[in-house]
């Protein structure tokens, strides 16, 4: 069966996570939903981690198509993707949310509107680029439906976990604080360095043969 193990597919949960990185949206999600009512942010939490998995998912199924449309190489691909997630990482490292994901205008303009569930949240703060390469480059390691069909569950559980946190942003905000969140964004920010780092290699021995 084309499928890949559990290991790989673990590691791509893990690197999913790293890169969308919930907790880190906490401090955002709270702001932009300031004044709005707990039945409203909980509205707000659940179209956010819908419009995400969906903007993923649809990466998932036509990524690859769209590469192949523009005549981009996987492994061109690779190293613009890993280029893109490594500079996120050092953002993440120094605890700065990246401007990669969303700008100061994105946030101000985001915050005089009824609801920023899909945008700035879930896109480009969630599913941003770092995320959809993620997807594109993992999707094309196999081409079966059930490899393509665990990839979509994954992102599913990512979703799910940013409703969750989304749900109990204030709690986890008063109990890590601002510290905690920010030693949890820079684990995470090591995690996505490590992802960069390894796409680039993939992509450049792809490129570069004798580099094997």
């Amino acid at each position: 069966m084309d499928i890949g193990t559990w290991p790989e597919y673990f590691k791509f949960f893990a690197a999913l996570i790293a890169i969308v990185n919930p907790i880190g949206a906490v401090p955002i999600f709270i702001s932009l939903t300031s004044e709005q009512e707990k039945k409203e942010k909980k509205n707000t939490a659940f179209w956010a981690a819908c419009a995400s998995s969906v903007i993923l998912l649809v990466a998932l199924v036509i990524g690859e198509a769209i590469l192949h449309f523009f005549g981009i190489s996987i492994a061109s691909f690779r190293v613009g993707g890993g280029i893109l997630i490594l500079l996120m990482a050092i953002s993440m490292l120094h605890a700065r949310p990246s401007s990669v994901k969303h700008t100061a205008e994105e946030l101000e303009d985001s915050a005089e509107r009824q609801t920023a569930a899909v945008v700035p949240l879930g896109t480009p703060l969630l599913a941003g680029p770092g995320a959809i390469s993620a997807v594109i480059l993992n999707a094309q390691r196999y081409s079966s439906p059930s490899h393509y069909l665990l990839l979509g569950l994954e992102i599913i559980l990512v979703g799910l976990t940013i409703w969750l946190f989304f749900r109990i942003a204030p709690l986890v905000a008063s109990y890590l604080g601002k510290t905690g969140i920010n030693v949890i964004t820079r684990i995470m920010g090591l995690i996505m360095a490590a992802v960069g780092v390894e796409f680039i290699a993939n992509g450049l021995r792809q490129l570069f043969p004798v580099l094997g």
